[in-house]
C-alpha cells in the first residue's frame, strides 16, 4: 500500500456537513536526473542526527502560530470596512478601489536563509529572493505588482551589505515591472548582534477590474511548476540539520539558490487557483486556495524531489509528513487547471477530489 501523507486543517470538515513568459514549465525540467553536484556530494554529508528533527525542534511552531493566528483573528477583521474584499488567510489581501478592481497587498520576510548568506557572503540573492517572495504571493490574486517597499534592520550597517541587497531587489523589481517606491534602513544595535540584518518586503498590486476565476471542482487538474530549491522557507530546519557541515561548495550553491518568480508562468496559463509553497509546505499551502469540500490528491511519483530535500530528510532523519509540512518539495506553485484546459507539457502532478473527510492534501 503506497504511504499515505494528509494534512489537517483547522475547522476542516467533510463535504457533507458544511451548507507572459512559458506557460508552464516543461516535464523535462524535473523529469528523470543525471547525478547533480549535489546528489554526488552528498555522500560526504550523510551523516545522520541521533534524533528525528521536526521544524518545531529547531525553533519554529507553525501549529502554535496557527492558535494564536486564530486567537487575534477577530482583532484584525474588526478593523474591516466594506471594502475589504479578503482578509487574514489567503496570499495576499485585497481591497476594493471605487472605480472597480482591487488592491493586493503582501509583506513577508526572507527569514533565517539570511543566516546562510551571511555565512557566505552572498546577500544579492537575499534581495531578489524578498521580492520574488512577494510578487508570488499576490500573483495568486491574479495582481499585477504596482510597488514594492523593503524594511533593512541591523546592528551596523555595513555598506557593502545594503548595495548588495539594494542590487538585487531593484533587479528582481525591475523584472516583475515594479516601482522600489522606498523603504526603511535601522541601525538597532543592541537589538541585532553585529553582522547580523533582518530584511521584509511589502508589495502593492492591481487586480483588474472583471477578473474573475472560473470555481474549482473536483476532476481539475494540478499543475506544479518547479522550485530551484528551499527557496525561502525551512532554513532554520536545514540549518539544524547541517549544524556541523561546512557551508560551502555545492552545499552553499544549492541553500543558496534563488527564490524564482512565477509571475510570467501564471499570465500563460487559464488557471483556476494559485497555490504558494512557501512557510508550511505543501500540506499547509494547497489548501489556501481550495474551496470548502474540496480537496487534493498528489500522486508523489509524479514529479522528482530534487536531492537537497532528501539529504535533509535523510541526515536529519526527518520524517516523511514533517518534509511536506515545511519544503516545497521540489514544486514552487502548484496551479489548479481545469482538464481541458491544461497546456502540452505541463507538469501534472495529482487532481482535485471532493473532500470526504477531514484531510485537505493526500500524497500517495
Amino acid at each position: 500500500m503506497p504511504r499515505l501523507l494528509r494534512r489537517l486543517v483547522p475547522g476542516a470538515r467533510p463535504a457533507a456537513a458544511r451548507d507572459g513568459q512559458n506557460a508552464v514549465r516543461d516535464a523535462a525540467e524535473v523529469g528523470p536526473r543525471t547525478r547533480t553536484p549535489v546528489a554526488a556530494a552528498s555522500e560526504n554529508l550523510r551523516g545522520v542526527s541521533g534524533e528525528g528533527l521536526s521544524y518545531a525542534a529547531a525553533g519554529v511552531d507553525i501549529d502554535a502560530y496557527e492558535r494564536v493566528l486564530e486567537r487575534v483573528k477577530p482583532l484584525i477583521a474588526a478593523t474591516h470596512g466594506k471594502e475589504v474584499a479578503v482578509g487574514v488567510g489567503p496570499f495576499a489581501g485585497l481591497y476594493a478601489l471605487p472605480g472597480g478592481g482591487h488592491l493586493a497587498a503582501s509583506t513577508d520576510g526572507v527569514g533565517t536563509k539570511i543566516k546562510v548568506a551571511i555565512a557566505t557572503g552572498n546577500h544579492r540573492v537575499i534581495g531578489s529572493d524578498i521580492v520574488n517572495h512577494c510578487v508570488n504571493d499576490i500573483a495568486t490574486a491574479r495582481a499585477r505588482p504596482i510597488f514594492f517597499l523593503d524594511y533593512f534592520a541591523t546592528g551596523k550597517l555595513e555598506p557593502d551589505v545594503f548595495a548588495q541587497l539594494i542590487e538585487g531587489m531593484t533587479s528582481a523589481c525591475g523584472e516583475a515591472g515594479c516601482a522600489l517606491l522606498g523603504g526603511e534602513t535601522a541601525e538597532m544595535p543592541g537589538v541585532y548582534a553585529l553582522g547580523d540584518y533582518d530584511l521584509a518586503g511589502f508589495i502593492v498590486g492591481m487586480v483588474e477590474p472583471g477578473s474573475r476565476r472560473e470555481p474549482i471542482k473536483a476532476g481539475d487538474l494540478l499543475v506544479g511548476l518547479p522550485s530551484t530549491g528551499l527557496h525561502t522557507n525551512g532554513y532554520s530546519l536545514a540549518r539544524k540539520v547541517f549544524a556541523n557541515v561546512p557551508l560551502s561548495g555545492v552545499l552553499a550553491d544549492e541553500l543558496m539558490a534563488p527564490h524564482v518568480s512565477y509571475l510570467g508562468d501564471l499570465a500563460g496559463i487559464r488557471w483556476k487557483g494559485a497555490a504558494h509553497i512557501t512557510g508550511g509546505g505543501i500540506l499547509g499551502n494547497l489548501p489556501r486556495c481550495l474551496p470548502d469540500g474540496i480537496a487534493a490528491r498528489l500522486d508523489r511519483a509524479a514529479w522528482t524531489v530534487p536531492p537537497i530535500f532528501d539529504l535533509i530528510r535523510e541526515r536529519g532523519r526527518v520524517a516523511d509528513d514533517e518534509m511536506y509540512a515545511t519544503f516545497n518539495m521540489g514544486l514552487g506553485m502548484i496551479l489548479v487547471v481545469a482538464r481541458e484546459a491544461v497546456p502540452p507539457g505541463a507538469l501534472v502532478v495529482g487532481q482535485v477530489v471532493r473532500q470526504t473527510g477531514p484531510e485537505r492534501v493526500m500524497i500517495s
